[in-house]
Parts: structure tokens; sequence; C-alpha cells
């Protein structure tokens, strides 16, 4: 097992994998931009270390800084996290140079898997279906007007490298398409220093599911199920749950099976997910794979009983699996919903500023991966991403509630959240039926404004008068009774006093 592991990321996923890092004896390294000095996640490391600047090509994806503090911190192993530099195969490599461990797959596999269009290829050598498309590699525009033109539109660009909806665009009408694909090319060099992009046929009603794998360095490799993403904007999830509700036992078997076979044609070590479309038809075709850990994993956590953080660490340092797939099952149903600061009535503009109050959700069944405080800044620089709320229940109407009652106890002042727009999405009655595709919002969310008698505003209303009573009771008193200095109970203003 490694002795230090520098974590090159920031927000939840950082305090996740620092996490794994303690409930595997491992000591952990932080890194931090200026903007994020005061983080909560910074200070649960074992060491942390600023980074000079605020942008993430300053500090997040400066290889030469990360380098230098891991060797001065004796670090032996890096992760990645997601995003930033999680699927770059050069950094990958880097590390081996530098005699650094790389929590990951190996960089010929990121290469070939990581690569939209290298992954097509893998899917098609194994017999894996794959949407109708073309590689877009030296390929003029006046061609791939053509090939579009022969695919039939709609058509969707989208980069070869990264993901997150970024370097993506759909195209409805042949007018569009040459200034569509010229702003995929520049916001794919931008996003990931590649121009490279794919044109695929798209599909207006599908659903996106994806498949968890784990390999080890010894041959073996198991899926751990399926994850319903379609509920999505901008090509971004906002809601992610396991078991899907589409899944029969036959469609799973042809999923996982795929999702095996694929994952296994290139020797895959770590965790990844394969990620594949859905037609109303019952048709399935690969989509992508995501060389890392998922945003998403908590759900997979939740019903399998399975530690991914943890395991991908084991993983890299050369254990064995310790289990088959004949020992893995699910149990029950999970649901993850992402908190941004953004408002979802404004074009889902991002919301920045200082979290003056926050209060995550609690009881059974509630799980919370979150990067803020009360205090928190948020910045412009970084994904708006707050927090991860997780539920769990013995079936996916049970998870529904648990997971409105949790939103609803969930208090964040200070900068505008999509709390309210979630609550709707799990109260429509198409989404509690489970019948859901990737343009969910498109027909059933728009337009949309929140509701101002949302049952929250009684929470943040609570939440202000605690947090001005709170700051006012710790001045006079310490929070202490002044004459005997114990905790006064007759101060708590929580549903447990006793009220005349």
């Amino acid at each position: 097992m490694f002795k230090k592991i520098l974590v090159a990321n920031r927000g939840e996923i950082a305090r996740r994998i620092f996490r794994a890092c303690r409930e595997l004896g491992v000591r952990s390294v932080a890194i931090y931009s200026e903007v994020d000095r005061s983080a909560p996640w910074a200070r649960q490391a074992d060491e942390s270390y600023q980074l000079p600047g605020v942008t993430a090509r300053e500090t997040y994806l400066n290889q030469e800084l990360i380098f230098n503090i891991a060797k001065a911190t004796n670090a032996d192993a890096i992760h990645p996290g997601y995003g930033f530099l999680s699927e770059n195969a050069d950094f990958a490599e880097a590390c081996n140079l530098h005699g650094i461990h790389f929590i990951g797959p190996t960089p010929a596999a990121m290469r070939t898997l990581g690569s939209k269009a290298g992954a097509r290829l893998v899917a098609q050598e194994t017999s894996i279906p794959v949407i109708p498309g073309v590689d877009g590699a030296e390929k003029g525009d006046k061609e791939l007007a053509a090939a579009a033109a022969e695919l039939g539109y709609p058509v969707l660009i989208k980069a070869s490298a990264g993901g997150g909806g970024k370097g993506m665009r759909i195209v409805w009408e042949p007018k569009d398409f040459s200034e569509s694909l010229n702003t995929a090319r520049h916001e794919s060099m931008s996003s990931f220093g590649s121009d490279h992009i794919l044109i695929e046929k798209y599909f207006t009603d599908i659903r996106h599911i994806e498949v968890q794998v784990l390999g080890d360095r010894h041959g073996n490799l198991v899926h751990l199920f399926e994850r319903e993403c379609s509920i999505q904007r901008r090509h971004q999830k906002i809601i992610e749950e396991t078991p899907s509700p589409i899944m029969t036992a036959d469609l799973r078997k042809q999923m996982t099976d795929a999702a095996v076979a694929m994952a296994k044609a290139v020797g895959y070590i770590s965790a990844g997910t394969l990620e594949f479309v859905l037609t109303p038809e019952g048709k399935f075709y690969f989509l992508e794979m995501n060389t890392r850990l998922q945003v998403e994993h908590p759900v997979t956590e939740l019903v399998t009983g399975v530690d991914l953080a943890a395991w991908q660490i084991r993983l890299a340092a050369g254990e064995p699996l310790t289990f088959g797939q004949d020992r893995l099952a699910q149990k029950g149903h999970a649901i993850e919903c992402r908190i941004y600061a953004e408002d979802p009535a404004n074009d889902f503009l991002p919301s920045i500023g200082e979290i003056s109050f926050y209060r995550p959700p609690s009881g059974p069944g509630v799980r919370v991966d979150d990067g803020i405080e009360s205090g928190t800044q948020v910045s412009p620089f970084y994904d708006p991403m707050l927090a991860k709320v997780i539920t769990w229940g013995d079936d996916r109407r049970e998870s529904i509630r648990k997971m409105i009652r949790a939103l609803q106890d969930t208090v964040i002042l200070g900068v505008t959240t999509n709390i309210p727009y979630l609550l709707d999405i799990l109260e429509n009655p198409f989404f509690i039926h489970g019948d859901v595709s990737v343009r969910f919002l498109d027909e059933y969310m728009q337009p949309w404004q929140a509701n101002p008698d949302t049952s929250n505003s009684t929470w943040l209303a609570l939440a202000a008068y605690e947090s001005l009573i709170g700051s006012s009771n710790e001045e006079a008193t310490g929070g202490h009774n002044k004459e005997n200095n114990y905790p006064d109970p007759w101060d708590s203003r929580d549903g447990w006093r006793n009220v005349a």
C-alpha cells in the first residue's frame, strides 16, 4: 500500500479521497488555489499546500507545480479525482517518469479508451454496437458536412477528448452545421488541447445508461451493474440512480457483458465506466468510456456495499480483487442529486459569492458528499457544484421520498442553488414512474420558475434565525451557562426542546 497520496483535485471529490486514505491508513496531501485557501476539504488532509494563482490552468492543471509538491512531500502516488488531469494520459505517463504511481488505468488504456474515437474502434472490434457516425480526424469541413447529410439530421458534433458536455453541439438543420462545427472545435481545443471531433447520428428520445467496472493487475475484472443517468441539462448529468427503472434481467446481462468484454479487450485496470444510449425499442449503442471515478459513484456504493474510492487506490497499489462477479448483487435503490450554485430560472447562470449559512441534511438512508461550509466562497473559476445528496431505500419510491425530504432539509444561504428545480423534477409524475429520457428537462421543465411558497422557505428563515441567535449567544456566554459553565439545554432551538 502507498504511504502518502497527493490528491490533485478540489471540492467534494478531494474530501472523498481523503476519507478513503484515512480508512486505508494512508497519509494524504492536499493542494489548493488561492480561492480555495479557506475551503474545509483542504483541512482534512494530513498536509496542505497552496498553489499560486486562481485559474484551473494556473493551479489544478499545473503539472510542474504538482510534481514539485509531490516530491517535496515524498508522496508516492497521485490521485487525480475526476475532471482536471484525471483522463490526461500524458500526465499519467509523466507520473511514471517521476517515479510516482498514478491512481488510475495505464496511459495506454487511457489513450485508447479515453479518446472517443479510439473507444469506438475497440467497441467495433469486440462486436459491440456503436452509434452511426464518422471520425473527423484529417477530414475537411465539406467532407464532414457531406457525412452529416448522409447520417441524416439531427447530428451530434462532439470532442473526441474529455467530457462534461464540452465541445458538443446538436445540429438540427444543415444550415447550422458549419458554425456549430467551428464552435465545437474551438471549445474542444480550449478545454482539452485538441480539436479532434466526431460526427454522430443524434437520437432524440434515448436513455443514458452506464456500467461501472473494476479491474485489477491479475486479470480479474467485474461489473457493478448499471446507473440511469438520463436527467441531464446541456449534456451534464444532474440526477443519477441505480438500478435503472427500465432495466430487465436480459437487457442488464447484455449491457454488462458488453462492458466487461470491452474493458477486458484492453486489459483495463482501475475503476472505469462505460456509457451507452438505449433507444425506446430496447437497442443499445456504446457511447464512450470514462477512465476514472465518476461523480455519481456513490449510488453504486450504496446498492453494492463496495467502496469504489478505496478499491481504486487498492487496485493501483497492485492488490487483487477479493470478490468475483458471483458475490456482487444490488440491494435496494439509490438516487443522487447534484446541488449547483446556479439559477435554473435564469438560463442556469452560475451564482457567485459567499455561502453565509450551510446546513446539510441527515437521517437514515441519507448521505452527503460536499466540499463546503458556512463562509465558503463560490468562485467563477471552477465548476459550480457544491454538494451531492444521495439517498438509499428498499425500493425506488422510498429512495425518491427520502431525497425529497433531504433536499427540503438542505439549507444553503448566500447563493442561488438548483434545489427547487431538483425538487420539481423529483415530484414530476413522469419521473416518479421512471418514464425518463435525455430530453426530459426540455419536455417537462421549460419554462421553469421557482415556486415562492416552497417548503424550503421555512428552513431558510429558521437558518437565518439560528445563525443570528447563535452568534449572539456565543458572544454573550461563549455557548455555555454563565454561572455554571456548562451547556444550557434550554438554549436549544431544535425540535426537541420543551416549548411551553
